[in-house]
């Protein structure tokens, strides 16, 4: 049996890939320490910290002495004088949330409603005031803080990096390479040889699929030991939701190649599909932000239906049937970027 397999070109030619891949290790590094690198930085940078102190700028001038004791008897405002010369100039930069203008009859807030943190500054700073002046609620409330596991963004963030670790490596791992073979004419040879196009290149995409389990369990185990993120749902089924994506990813990375004839025009084709991604796609934040006329394209795309997916999985606990729809939409483009790929592929 091992001897039939070591006369099939497909497993010579994958064999061949993964040599290369292990003598570049500018390829280890991207495929395997770049997204640890990526998610020690994001998680540190929005790690789960107390509630941020609310910046409010208090106008010099009569009143201000008066406004900044109320808000330094309440807890959570940050507050500093500002002089009416630069007061403005300090909310436009954005030093602080919001503006209070002390008057004789009251105060005049300045702020910028499209800013959240304006919005919320402007609510907390009233109340404040309201509550030094004497004002007492209606009804009264209870508040009941609750912290549950799977709710922190780096629990958001880490399916979302592995999506994008496996598009880039997918696009960028093999398409480089392809137009590598072509610009050495190593390409214009090998169509001299009876290899067939399809084994050439399927042995890209098995390639990269024997690397995605060691890739994936250097992040899973990188993101549980360092930030207790764990997996909810099956291993197995974010194994395979990953072999689809990166099944996907190898199949664009291989039709941007296809017929490019150099570098620079494979990097403008990749970045012409993966930037659309990476903005649109929720890897960092979620794609509901943008506006329900884009939300049919965006649920199209390959990254998106793959994030959603490992999200489902990893953080609610979702049964894989669960994701039937999202899987079959990164299929889709997994197949169809291979088809394509092999239609139009040229050697030389």
């Amino acid at each position: 049996m091992s001897s039939r397999l070591d006369t099939l070109p497909l497993v010579q030619l994958t064999l061949v890939r993964l040599r290369e891949f292990g003598r570049e290790p500018e390829a280890v590094f991207w495929t395997f320490f770049f997204p640890i690198l990526l998610a020690v930085a994001l998680g540190i940078a929005f790690r789960n910290r107390g509630p941020e102190r609310i910046h409010v700028g208090i106008e010099a001038g009569p009143g201000s002495a008066q406004v900044a004791a109320a808000l330094a008897s309440a807890d959570g405002f940050a507050t500093r004088m500002v002089e009416p010369a630069g007061a403005r100039e300090a909310l436009r930069r954005g030093e602080i949330a919001l503006l209070v203008v002390p008057a004789a009859e009251g105060v005049t807030y300045h702020y910028d409603p499209t800013r959240p943190e304006s919005r919320l500054a402007r609510l907390a700073v009233d109340d404040a005031l309201q509550r030094a002046a004497g004002r007492s609620d209606a009804r009264p409330v209870m508040d009941l803080r609750v912290t549950e596991k799977g709710s922190r963004y780096i629990d958001f963030l880490i399916p979302g990096l592995i999506g994008l670790n496996l598009l880039g490596t997918g696009l960028w791992g093999v398409g480089f390479a392809l137009v590598r073979m072509r610009t050495g004419k190593l390409l214009k040879r090998l169509a001299a040889t009876p290899m067939r196009r399809a084994d050439f290149l399927l042995s890209f995409m098995l390639s990269r699929l024997v690397f995605l389990a060691g890739e994936l369990a250097a992040i899973l185990l990188f993101a549980r030991l360092v930030f207790d993120v764990s997996v909810r749902g099956s291993l197995a089924g974010v194994l395979l939701i990953s072999t689809l994506g990166a099944f996907a990813f190898t199949g664009l990375g291989v039709l941007v190649a296809s017929r490019a004839r150099s570098i620079e025009a494979v990097q403008g084709l990749m970045n012409l599909v993966a930037v659309p991604m990476w903005v649109l796609s929720g890897v960092f934040f979620s794609s509901d932000h943008f506006p329900a006329a884009m939300q049919p394209f965006i649920r199209a795309l390959p990254l998106t239906a793959l994030v959603d997916a490992l999200r489902a999985v990893m953080v609610e606990g979702a049964a894989l049937v669960a994701t039937a729809a999202s899987l079959g939409i990164v299929l889709a483009w997994g197949v169809g970027s291979f088809a394509a790929a092999l239609a139009v592929f040229r050697w030389r």
